[in-house]
């Protein structure tokens, strides 16, 4: 299967990548690097540095590839960067994603699986574990912006044809995760017990998150493939543990595992931050074929052992 990866280059897209090629697919990446690197890619990938929001470009690289799949990973990543920048997250998230739902139905292409939120989406829970039927209150524009980019894709799979698999993610961690920018507590907090920094918490440190390893979430990507399309459900899917861990959790087994001798320092919270989520993944099991096989504690380990090497 000919398959566009777009953000292939970044962290969980880069996994995508790999797993598509361990399966045999034909695989072009996407990436402007911006926050992608280039050593992350599958040595067995064609790579173009482009960005979705260049229409010429995009569009001469699925013209020529012709695929039959695109993965949409590409994307402004930061919750609490939306905030401070909501025109940039606009630009990238809803008219990026646009630019490649127009052109897979101009091009004939079959399957469209977009990376969206679940913590992001659904706001402070009504009720948990998030089904993905709970109401859609995002608190920043990030998770405005993933919702908006949903509709588009639902819409235009109805125009042009075309089949479509949302992956709503939970918190995602593990190898290759950027611990420089402002998502990923994992990450950040490992580059820094590493090397014996302080960590910082905002807010009290017992707000949940639902954790869910990134080699997991590499497999749905895999399953999304061969979905076949029901006309009762809607191919939206929760991608995630339904066991919400706390930061400071996280902070503990980390500290274990890096033999870090500080305690955190903690800081005010963050404002368009959800204090406590976490969702149900029944949906996923039930017409994906999907659930987590890791442990929090043993996706831990590995994204540690990972950071140690570099």
């Amino acid at each position: 299967m000919r398959v566009i990866v777009t953000g292939g280059a970044g962290f969980i897209g880069s996994h995508v990548v790999d797993a598509y090629i361990e399966k045999g697919h034909d695989v072009v990446v996407i990436d402007n690097l911006n926050s992608g690197r280039k050593e992350n890619i599958n040595k067995k990938a064609v790579f173009f540095e482009a960005d979705i929001r260049e229409r010429q470009a995009l569009e001469k690289i699925i013209k020529d590839f012709k695929p039959e799949v695109i993965n949409h990973h590409a994307a402004q990543i930061s919750v609490v960067y939306s905030v401070k920048n909501p025109e940039l997250d606009v630009d990238v998230n809803v008219k990026g994603t646009l630019n490649l739902v127009e052109l897979a139905g101009k091009y004939d292409v079959k399957r469209f699986i977009f990376a969206s939120t679940g913590g992001a989406l659904y706001g402070e829970p009504r009720t948990l574990p998030c089904t993905e039927e709970h109401p859609v209150l995002p608190l920043a524009p990030y998770g405005i912006d993933k919702e908006s980019a949903e509709h588009f894709i639902r819409i235009y799979a109805g125009i042009f044809g075309f089949d479509y698999v949302i992956l709503r993610y939970a918190n995602v961690y593990g190898p290759r995760q950027d611990p420089y920018g402002e998502a990923g507590v994992v990450a950040i907090f490992t580059m820094r017990m590493l090397k014996g920094e302080d960590c910082i918490i905002y807010g009290d440190g017992n707000q949940s998150r639902d954790f869910v390893f990134v080699e997991d979430v590499a497999r749905a990507n895999v399953l999304a493939l061969d979905y076949k399309p029901r006309p009762d459900v809607l191919p939206i899917f929760n991608i995630a543990t339904s066991r919400p861990t706390t930061v400071n959790k996280i902070f503990e087994i980390l500290k274990k595992l890096t033999s870090y001798d500080k305690e955190p320092v903690f800081e005010k919270k963050r404002e368009g931050e959800v204090y406590r989520i976490y969702l149900s993944y029944e949906k996923a099991k039930k017409y994906l074929g999907w659930s987590p096989s890791f442990s929090i504690e043993e996706g831990l380990k590995i994204t540690v052992e990972w950071f140690k090497r570099r």
